[in-house]
């Protein structure tokens, strides 16, 4: 048997939203197998979906390029240690300019970003006169870049903590904006995967129907129309999960790809960055509770 810590029941906590003596449970029976432990407690509880993607919990911006002929972009996530700082101007002008550098230059991986030439020195050797100058660790964590026969477009939101990037043909940029800025609000729903049902990894769907099937069964639903329901909630979750199914956020009752066709325009794909997701912060309240169950 695995020894559960509580590492453990905070990061599924973190993956499920339940609470604490749920997780511990649940991982106790999976022998300590995290993402088993999540799938079932989907199936005990039927939560939707995993809660991870929308935890933001560090500092720092999207920096964002996009070329004048909209055939070139780039996005930055640059992070920082305080809110304070990810609105310092230099911070955010160095922010930018990694993101030129990242579109004009095409490094090989985040690495080679630090021995990219800036100011006749180095990426790294402003980073680290910006470091001594704010007086807070800056690091740069990844990067998207794009290149395009078609157009591309790019949506900040939130003072730069939200950035898309959509790929589009057709139509005209505010329709590509519209596109851009739904991608952003999902943040605060269910993001999109991918553009079409298509493009959803078959593992995806996979793991999805095993678990609305064993939801099924758990109810007492007899073979047959437990098939069913799952056929129709794999079909629900499709639509959820891919940009062209979702509901049109500045128009609900049309679907994005409604509202592409309808302006003669088509995705061919897309980014989205939110600045912190997956990096935790500690946290003295979950200190306090970890000490609770402790004693229990």
């Amino acid at each position: 048997m695995a020894d559960i810590t509580a590492g453990m029941v905070k990061e599924l906590r973190e993956l499920t939203g339940l609470g604490m003596m749920e997780c511990k449970k649940a991982l106790t029976e999976t022998n300590g197998d995290i993402k088993a432990a999540e799938d079932l407690l989907r199936v005990k509880s039927g939560a939707k979906a995993s809660k991870a993607a929308s935890r933001v919990t560090a500092e720092g911006i999207v920096g964002a390029y996009l070329a004048s002929d909209g055939k070139l972009a780039a996005m930055v996530e640059v992070n920082c240690e305080t809110d304070f700082v990810a609105k310092n101007e230099d911070f955010r002008a160095f922010a930018a300019t990694i993101a030129e550098l990242v579109a004009t230059r095409n490094p090989a991986d985040v690495a080679a970003i630090a021995d990219l030439g800036i100011d006749g020195g180095t990426v790294e050797a402003k980073r680290q006169a910006l470091v001594q100058k704010i007086g807070e660790n800056i690091s740069v964590r990844r990067y998207a870049r794009f290149q395009s026969e078609a157009r591309l477009i790019q949506y900040l939101h939130g003072g730069g903590r939200i950035g898309v990037t959509v790929e589009f043909a057709g139509g005209t940029d505010a329709v590509g904006k519209d596109v851009a800025m739904h991608i952003a609000a999902s943040v605060a729903a269910i993001r999109p995967v991918c553009v079409s049902r298509e493009q959803v990894p078959a593992e995806l769907v996979e793991r999805e129907r095993q678990i609305y099937l064993a939801q099924a069964k758990e109810s007492g639903k007899p073979d047959d129309i437990a098939k069913k329901m799952v056929e129709g909630r794999i079909q629900k979750f499709l639509a959820e999960v891919t940009l062209l199914g979702q509901p049109f956020v500045k128009n609900p009752d049309d679907t994005v790809e409604k509202h592409l066709k309808a302006h003669g325009a088509t995705v061919k794909g897309f980014a989205l960055y939110v600045v912190g997701e997956g990096i935790e912060k500690k946290s003295t309240d979950f200190a306090a509770e970890v000490a609770a169950m402790t004693k229990s």
